[in-house]
């Protein structure tokens, strides 16, 4: 367990935010993390968890406690004639784990390859790309109660996945901090490559295979957003609007180019970026900030910018976004005033 006072959260957040902590304390076993929630140093001091970083907005110094998990490892746990099960350290880099899956030729998990952050993460936010979301594959989630330390697994149900949502971004927030993943993944992997651009980009493969998809997510990843070392971002800063019939009816009638996606339940999935790139967003800059010429969901730091100026832009688009389409955008990124 290593603790630091008045530390720079620069290194701790895709923005490139330069902000600092009143204490990052990092712990590398889940034993450490029982002890370090005994401790007085959180019982007198409001702390928030962190993974990555890639999820994360800070307004000014953060005046607590940040956590952030060192908790390594890829286990076998099982291995049946279909299917893999594997428990992952909640402080293993995401990627990385999508990498070690896609060389053990285990499916599931390549769509969502290059999404930054952490395992740790995964639950809370129920990442997907390209027509996957993680709770497909996701078996159980092991955690630390806060409260008393206690250790509590839940099972996929028991999570309450929803679209970029879960239990422990709702119900159960601040109150659980993950140590540990297990997924269940294919040994006779199903590909599933017919969603957005990654049709097109597959059909330049001889051979479409767990490592071709993978190379494929990466080569549109790398095209669409920025790198964050270059240009602070933190991916899409908005959700995906969903919209009820009456209201898709009226914007497809005014709209008949608006792409969407059928939900199947009188629901449907509007684009966010294509909302903002309408309302002539896509490209332009303001002070230190912008939005990024090839991907209108994603805002940047251009340097030097705070976490004000960012929130600033996002509300002016949100404005225009409601104005235009009577849609409400919600931020996807955490947004943490201090």
């Amino acid at each position: 367990m290593k603790t630091y006072e008045n530390h720079s959260l620069l290194p701790y957040n895709t923005f490139g935010v330069d902000v600092d902590a009143s204490y990052l304390v990092e712990y590398d076993s889940e034993e450490e993390l029982i002890q370090l929630l005994q401790l007085d140093l959180l019982r007198e001091n409001k702390f928030l968890h962190i993974g990555g970083g890639s999820n994360l907005l800070f307004i000014g110094n953060y005046q607590g406690v940040i956590l952030h998990s060192h908790i390594m490892g890829i286990e076998l746990k099982k291995l049946t004639e279909t299917d893999v099960f594997l428990r992952v350290g909640a402080g293993v880099v995401w990627d990385d784990f999508v990498a070690y899956c896609v060389a053990k030729n285990y499916g599931g998990v390549e769509n969502l390859s290059l999404i930054p952050g952490e395992v740790g993460a995964t639950p809370i936010q129920n990442i997907g790309a390209y027509g996957v979301e993680v709770k497909d594959v996701i078996y159980k989630v092991e955690c630390i109660d806060v409260a008393t330390q206690e250790k509590r697994i839940f099972t996929n149900p028991e999570c309450q996945f929803a679209y970029r949502d879960s239990i422990f971004k709702r119900d159960l927030k601040g109150k659980y901090i993950v140590t540990a993943v297990w997924y269940k993944l294919s040994r006779q992997p199903q590909l599933n490559i017919n969603y957005g651009s990654l049709v097109d980009e597959v059909k330049q493969y001889a051979d479409i295979n767990l490592q071709t998809v993978r190379q494929a997510v990466i080569s549109i990843r790398q095209r669409k957003l920025p790198e964050p070392k270059v240009l602070g971002n933190a991916g899409s800063f908005f959700l995906n609007p969903v919209v009820d019939q009456n209201h898709f009816d009226a914007l497809l009638q005014q709209y008949p180019e608006m792409p969407y996606y059928d939900l199947h339940n009188a629901t449907y999935k509007v684009p966010a970026g294509w909302l903002i790139e309408q309302c002539g967003w896509k490209g332009k800059s303001v002070g230190k900030v912008a939005v990024h010429g090839s991907q209108a969901l994603v805002l940047i730091n251009k340097g030097g910018a705070n976490g004000l100026d960012i929130i600033n832009l996002s509300d002016s688009i949100r404005a225009s976004v409601k104005e235009k389409f009577g849609i409400d955008l919600t931020p996807e990124v955490n947004i943490i005033w201090g």
